[in-house]
């Protein structure tokens, strides 16, 4: 923790409507607040490569480094802090960090890194506020589209991404990073889903506005299922994804089910971990070559659902 500069910008409590013009963002927890603002100093961005060693085990050899944050940054690239402040001291407890790029046929986007908050601060709103910044400044950029990936057997980052931030994905990535290091990811395939999220789009504006209208996923799975919504990859006898992976006649949505805490599977059972990642490899490349987008995670009496639809809303 270091002292507070006295000429750092002053925030504002942060709610869930969108503001398109503020200097940074601030969550109050008195007696202490968190700040979202670019980072700026040497310091700075050396706090942000310790908060990849803290926050994923990451091994020096792994992390983005200062040189390269700083020059992503300073290139119209994204480096944002989040910052507890207590008094007039104040510490790095999350990050987000992007920059420019292009789609596959040439568009100009922002794709998004690496972000993450230290464990404690994962459910005081700290990763929304980081998103929240994150895309006020691409907007203002004149960009429109954010992309980023992440695993898709990790249940509460899809929830995040899904149904709080209203992304959607159709892209399925085999072992994108090949074998990683880090405590979270080592010992399996680092499959990714690649996410687009249309920071401009209606989608996003409802599901950040809170608009439930705009999230008609939220019902049970239960229900969908007596509607007709096939579960493609159902539970037998406890076991997971033992029964036949065909989802029979096409339907304009589709439920795949994952683990609740992969972290957890890792740790107590490395093969059915890697029987999960192999076997939903299967299933979601074929329903994104089928025309398939993944909407939304449902959670339902502990377990947790993607939701796929043929039809995404932008």
């Amino acid at each position: 923790m270091r002292r507070r500069s006295r000429g750092a910008q002053a925030g504002f409590l942060i709610t869930e409507r969108i503001s398109k013009n503020t200097k940074c963002h601030r969550i109050d927890r008195n007696p202490m607040a968190i700040e979202i603002r670019p980072v700026k100093t040497e310091d700075e961005y050396h706090a942000v490569e310790q908060l990849q060693r803290d926050i994923w085990g990451a091994q020096d050899i792994e992390i983005v480094a200062f040189e390269t944050l700083m020059t992503a940054h300073r290139n119209g690239g994204v480096m944002l802090g989040a910052f507890e402040i207590v008094e007039d001291q104040e510490r790095m407890v999350g990050f987000v960090f992007g920059f420019v790029g292009l789609t596959s046929d040439g568009r100009v986007k922002h794709c998004s890194h690496i972000a993450g908050a230290l464990p404690s601060y994962r459910d005081r709103g700290v990763g929304y506020a980081l998103k929240l910044k994150q895309r006020e400044i691409v907007l203002a950029q004149g960009i429109d589209l954010i992309t980023w990936t992440f695993d898709p057997l990790e249940s509460r980052n899809a929830r995040f991404n899904f149904h709080k931030l209203g992304a959607t994905c159709g892209v399925y990535l085999r072992n994108l990073y090949g074998a990683m290091r880090d405590a979270l990811n080592a010992g399996l395939p680092s499959d990714r889903f690649q996410v687009e999220w249309r920071i401009a789009g209606p989608r996003v504006e409802a599901r950040l506005l809170g608009d439930r209208e705009a999230a008609p996923a939220s019902s049970s799975v239960s229900l969908l299922m007596a509607d007709g919504v096939p579960l493609i990859n159902p539970l037998v006898a406890g076991e997971p994804l033992r029964s036949s992976e065909k989802a029979g006649p096409r339907s304009e949505r589709l439920l795949v089910q994952i683990p609740s805490d992969f972290q957890s599977l890792k740790a107590t059972d490395k093969n059915l971990a890697l029987e999960w990642r192999m076997r939903t490899r299967a299933l979601f490349e074929e329903a994104f070559a089928a025309g398939y987008v993944a909407t939304d995670l449902l959670v339902d009496g502990g377990q947790s659902y993607y939701s796929l639809e043929t039809v995404p809303r932008a």
